[in-house]
């Protein structure tokens, strides 16, 4: 094995693995603008190579399993025909901890998979072609970007352009409690409840508050966050496919500092400071009590630490 230094990277590559961590999306009003790494991950581990120039990816067994060509694999071989680099067959074993149709960033993880897979038995690419394949596949690069470079992300899509990511400060003492009601939820389905349209006062409502969320979580203004998540383009269109939505983003406690749908749902999100269990323990409560079965999980923010890539030598 020979070790290349590529840009920084979240996924892990030890022992002919990477490790990709799921995401939360929108934050509120940044519809397909904000997206944010969280601590669950889709682990895909190199069981074999063969240099036959082949340059395709085939998952051997995925947990939990998925029907169709895996994107691992569909990333894989995309990368390869945008930079033309000779690459291997490869072999993979993926688990994932993050929920299928729940909102958690699943695709973008299986997605970026591909793509650092890629990197691990060839050489780095650079991260604004990583970002455009990812998007390409994606359809936005709001859940992409946090799997690819981790931390919290505002992404832009230039006409005629790569997609751009740009990274800002997340405040290393706020969790994310987030509830993911056991009823699937496709994304296409989500965005097909959204209107073509939305009218001036809307746009400039969740232009301010999606401002002013990001100048909150850079400054620890916390107490503009719940003002600032507040969103008037997608969370009302989807309410009656997310259960418990409304209840929820009305919940008024002192150690929630807000709450949102997360990505497309159902899983709903709540900013938390302190006192984490107790508001894990109050969303159980109340989807409970409402005879709805849920997972309720804390998170952590996954950061970017720089991590060398081994290429397997082929």
């Amino acid at each position: 094995m020979s070790l290349k230094t590529p840009s920084e990277v979240t996924s892990s590559t030890i022992r002919g693995e990477v490790v990709v961590p799921g995401s939360v999306a929108n934050l509120g009003g940044g519809f397909d603008t904000l997206g944010v790494a969280v601590q669950l991950y889709l682990r895909a581990r190199i069981v074999s190579v063969r240099d036959d120039g082949a340059a395709r990816l085939t998952v051997t067994t995925s947990t939990p399993q998925v029907r169709g060509q895996n994107a691992v694999e569909r990333a894989f071989e995309a990368i390869a025909r945008r930079t033309g680099v000779r690459a291997p067959s490869v072999e993979v074993e993926v688990k994932s901890d993050i929920p299928m149709a729940a909102g958690l960033g699943s695709s973008a993880a299986a997605t970026v998979a591909g793509l650092r897979l890629f990197e691990r038995v060839t050489e780095p690419v650079d991260d604004h072609v990583l970002l455009g394949v990812a998007t390409m596949l994606e359809g936005h690069a709001d859940n992409a970007a946090p799997a690819l470079f981790g931390g919290l992300n505002s992404v832009l899509q230039v006409e005629q352009g790569e997609p751009v990511a740009m990274r800002w400060m997340w405040p290393e003492d706020v969790q994310l409690v987030v509830a993911t009601p056991a009823v699937g939820l496709a994304t296409a389905k989500a965005r097909a409840a959204l209107a073509d349209h939305v009218s001036r006062a809307d746009a400039i409502f969740n232009l301010q508050r999606v401002l002013s969320l990001v100048h909150a979580l850079q400054h620890g203004e916390y107490d503009r966050i719940r003002e600032a998540v507040r969103d008037r383009w997608h969370q009302p269109a989807r309410a009656s496919l997310v259960p418990l939505l409304g209840e929820v983003l009305a919940i008024d406690d002192p150690d929630v500092l807000g709450a949102f749908l997360s990505g497309a749902g159902p899983s709903v999100a709540l900013l938390v400071r302190r006192d984490a269990g107790r508001v894990e323990q109050l969303l159980t409560s109340l989807y409970a009590r409402a005879g709805v079965d849920a997972t309720i999980r804390r998170l952590n923010v996954h950061q970017t630490t720089p991590t060398p890539a081994l290429s397997i030598g082929h």
